[in-house]
This record gives structure tokens, C-alpha cells and sequence, in this order.
């Protein structure tokens, strides 16, 4: 299996029994996430892996999202992609990490940690070889808590889904995977998803989830660094090849974790 990297920053979540939809949540997102799981009602699952099998998309824009491994239907799914090209599965509600380390070593994994055990088991989850990011998602989590919402009414995340946000990219970043963040279920709010967005691409996320096309250029930009950031991130990493250690740029001290700052802003642009 090849290094992974996600193909942009906003992934499209696409029902898997729409089959009419998934071209155009190619053309909209850097990549699709064809969903098996939630999208799917238990009745249509069986439809919606036949036209997962019939599809003929871009492989490495791709994610199929799967149920969890404790059910039948992970089986099933999990037969059906091993009849596509597709190799990058995102496997919901992830908590066993013995039962993540036993998939196809063909598959490359998203462990979606959208549960109170998912997320205290991120680091051993993101330890996987088989592993090539972590996500995480409020709403499955509170729900695990026998909590009723992820959010206050300020639309601000609650204590306990900031702390699984944290833990989930600190977990993908001690192992050097990627991190995507949660979507944002509110379509008409993007000003709240472009906060979300911002703070994500600032945070150390590669990417974030969303649900309707229209949330995608708000995320793209977000990550998008603008123009002054982006000159100055030239400028500092320019003036660094002729010093030794730390120095001096524009009034502020300047180390090498500036300059890894400064170099994921270019690799943003």
C-alpha cells in the first residue's frame, strides 16, 4: 500500500443507495465518502452495496464508509468493496483495535472514533499500520454518554466533544496520520462551519467532513491560507537559509517550530 494522502481538505459524505449522486460529489469535493452506514436505511443496504460494485469513479478520491465492525453488515459490506477499486474504507463507530488490525491488509483505514470507547482508544486505533487517519463525530459520541446534544446554544461544542476533537488529532499526530475533523450539521450556519473550519486547518487537521455541497467552498477557503500568511511563510523560510538556529525575522523571534508553522502554510496554498 502506497503513502496516503487526502486529496484536499472537503470531503463530501454521499448516500451510497443514490448512485446518481456520486459523480457529482466528485465534482463538487476533493473527494467522496460513498456511505454505507447512517445514510442508508437497513432495508436499502443491500441495494446500496450493489451500486457501490456497478460504480466507476476515481479510486483515489474515493472513501467508502462502512458499518461497524460488530455487525453483520460490515461483513457484507466490507465483500462488496473488495469487488471495487476502491481501498480506502472508513470504518464507523471504530473502538476494537484488534478487530481493525484483522482487515484486508489491501484496505487502507479512516477509524472514525464517534464513540466514548472509540475515542479513549484513539491512540491505540492511530498506532495501526493499516490506519492512514482518524475522525471523529459529535453526535454518535454524546449519544455513547447517553447525552442529548454535542452543542450548546451558542452552537459551540461542549467540553467533552473540544476534549474527544483534541484527542482524536493529538492521537493522528503522534503517529503521523491524518486527522479529519466532524461535519457540521447545521447547512445554513456557514459561519459557524467557517469558524470550525478555520480553526480545524489551524488546529493541525488535514480535512473536514461535510454533508451538502454547499459547505465545500466554505471549508476549501478556510484552509486556504490567505495571501499575507502565505507571503509571509515565504519570507521567513526564505531569510532561514542564511542563519544558524534561532534568529531574528520582522520583530519576532524565530525556531524551528516557526518554520514547520511556516512550511505547512505553503503546503496549504
Amino acid at each position: 500500500m502506497t503513502a496516503f494522502a487526502l486529496p484536499g481538505p472537503a470531503l463530501l459524505f454521499c448516500p451510497a443507495d443514490r448512485p446518481e449522486r456520486y459523480a457529482k460529489a466528485l465534482e463538487r469535493a476533493d473527494a467522496a465518502i460513498i456511505d454505507l452506514e447512517d445514510a442508508v436505511a437497513p432495508a436499502d443496504k443491500a441495494g446500496a452495496r450493489s451500486h457501490l460494485i456497478d460504480t466507476d469513479l476515481p479510486s483515489e478520491r474515493v472513501i467508502v464508509r462502512i458499518n461497524a465492525l460488530d455487525t453483520a453488515d460490515a461483513t457484507a459490506d466490507l465483500a462488496s468493496v473488495m469487488e471495487t477499486p476502491y481501498r480506502t474504507v472508513m470504518v464507523a463507530k471504530a473502538e476494537d483495535p484488534d478487530r481493525v488490525a484483522a482487515l484486508d491488509p489491501h484496505l487502507r483505514i479512516l477509524a472514525l472514533c464517534e464513540t466514548a470507547r472509540g475515542v479513549v482508544e484513539a491512540e491505540r486505533l492511530a498506532a495501526l499500520p493499516n490506519v492512514a487517519g482518524l475522525m471523529w463525530g459529535a453526535e454518535d459520541l454524546v449519544a455513547s454518554l447517553g447525552g442529548t446534544s454535542s452543542r450548546r446554544r451558542t452552537g459551540r461544542y461542549r467540553d467533552v466533544a473540544r476534549q474527544a476533537r483534541a484527542r482524536v488529532l493529538l492521537a493522528a499526530g503522534a503517529y503521523g496520520k491524518a486527522a479529519i475533523d466532524a461535519v457540521h450539521l447545521d447547512i445554513a450556519d456557514l459561519k459557524g462551519l467557517r469558524r470550525e473550519a478555520r480553526d480545524a486547518a489551524a488546529s493541525g487537521f488535514a480535512a473536514t467532513a461535510c454533508i451538502h455541497p454547499g459547505q465545500v467552498e466554505v471549508i476549501r477557503d478556510a484552509y486556504r491560507p490567505d495571501p499575507e500568511t502565505a507571503a509571509w511563510a515565504e519570507r521567513v523560510l526564505a531569510a532561514a537559509e542564511g542563519e544558524r538556529g534561532v534568529f531574528r525575522f520582522e520583530g519576532r523571534m524565530v525556531d524551528e517550530p516557526v518554520l514547520r508553522h511556516a512550511r505547512s502554510v505553503l503546503r496549504r496554498t
